[in-house]
């Protein structure tokens, strides 16, 4: 089985001129974005108008999770996202994990894994306070521009803290829920590589695993039984580290090692779409940064629903769009860990499962 080497970036982009920025620039960004995200939440409500106006461009293009979707301008950014959020949880804090930063095409990019916590006091796009402390897992990917970021990408996992509350409109992962690791042996948000070969090497490495799955056994297998061995021996298996972690959203949960992988998320997900198109539009961030790469895509993903093996659901053959982020750490050759928000909610929207209804 041969992998096939093609563009998995953005489709229908001409004349684009790709910018390089030194290794020095990129962990300034980094620092910089880190800094704007963390007054932002430490500062809170009093000073938000003036940060907001400071960070974003006046006409930032916000691409959120499911309820909350798409939108531009401070504003809306606003009343949407931030009030919200600092009312259902006013003693917000933010803690980083991950911050990877790098260039795509004409795009300078940082992206992040961060917890908010904080007392879960009033409702949130439905889901009602526990009055306990949360966290909520949140993944962000942000383009800059002279100096202020210009457009977000933001994915919360709405699910874990639905779960979180006690409150279970989903049938039980497959994989383990709870909080997401930092990466293992490792400084995650403030190391800086100076060399810019090691960054593409393993931007790399991550692109090619991410073809093979263009390599579809599912099509022609016999049981699960016969699809499950061909995934184990899959051309994916050169890339993945013995102790490999996939850190999954809730729904499906995190899964140890290929054998877990295949279980708990590629059966049920490749027997569920097994009519899929990963780059029919293609990323709109592939980034490579020391030990880590990061590749994102909004909708990118396409995909007909087509079976009840992933998250039970009923199948009635409507097609979805995907929402997803792939944070990598590579360590020892291979791929040890792989953080993946998926928006769920808005997948399940799309095959007429309103989880917020589901709640009320």
């Amino acid at each position: 089985m041969k992998i096939e080497n093609f563009d998995t970036g953005l489709k229908g982009q001409k004349d684009i001129k790709n910018i390089i920025i030194s290794p020095e620039e990129n962990f300034n960004n980094k620092k910089k974005v880190r800094e704007y995200l963390k007054n932002i939440v430490h500062q809170g409500p009093s000073k938000l108008n003036d940060n907001l106006n400071r960070y974003f461009s006046t006409n930032i293009k916000v691409n959120c999770f499911h309820p909350v979707n798409e939108f531009t301008g401070i504003e809306n950014f606003k009343t949407k996202f931030w009030s919200p959020l600092f009312e259902s949880f006013p003693d917000l804090e933010r803690r980083e994990q991950v911050i990877i930063g790098g260039t795509f095409r004409d795009k300078i990019q940082v992206g992040t894994i961060s917890t908010l916590s904080g007392t879960f006091k009033k409702n949130w796009l439905g889901i009602k306070p526990n009055n306990k402390m949360v966290n909520l897992r949140c993944c962000e990917i942000h383009e800059i521009k002279d100096d202020k970021i210009v457009e977000s990408h933001i994915l919360i996992d709405v699910m874990d803290l639905i779960f979180q509350t006690g409150v279970f409109p989903l049938k039980a992962s497959r994989g383990a829920e709870g909080n997401w690791l930092h990466p293992i042996n490792t400084d995650g948000v403030n190391f800086f590589e100076k060399n810019p070969e090691v960054s593409k090497l393993n931007l790399d490495q991550a692109l090619t695993m991410q073809r093979s799955l263009n390599i579809k056994p599912e099509l022609d297998s016999t049981s699960d039984e016969d699809l499950k061995s061909k995934l184990i021996n899959h051309p994916q298996a050169e890339f993945w580290h013995d102790k490999m972690i996939w850190y999954g959203p809730s729904g499906i949960g995190t899964a140890r090692s290929l054998e877990g992988f295949v279980d708990n998320h590629q059966l049920p997900f490749r027997k569920t779409f097994k009519e899929r198109n990963y780059w029919k539009l293609g990323h709109y961030s592939e980034l490579g940064d020391g030990k880590f790469s990061l590749t994102a895509g909004w909708h990118s993903i396409q995909a007909t629903y087509g079976s009840n093996h992933w998250l039970g659901f009923t199948p009635n053959n409507k097609n979805v769009t995907m929402r997803v982020m792939d944070f990598y750490h590579h360590d020892e050759g291979k791929i040890r860990e792989n953080w993946v928000p998926i928006d769920i909610a808005h997948i399940l929207k799309q095959i007429d499962i309103d989880i917020f209804e589901m709640i009320k």
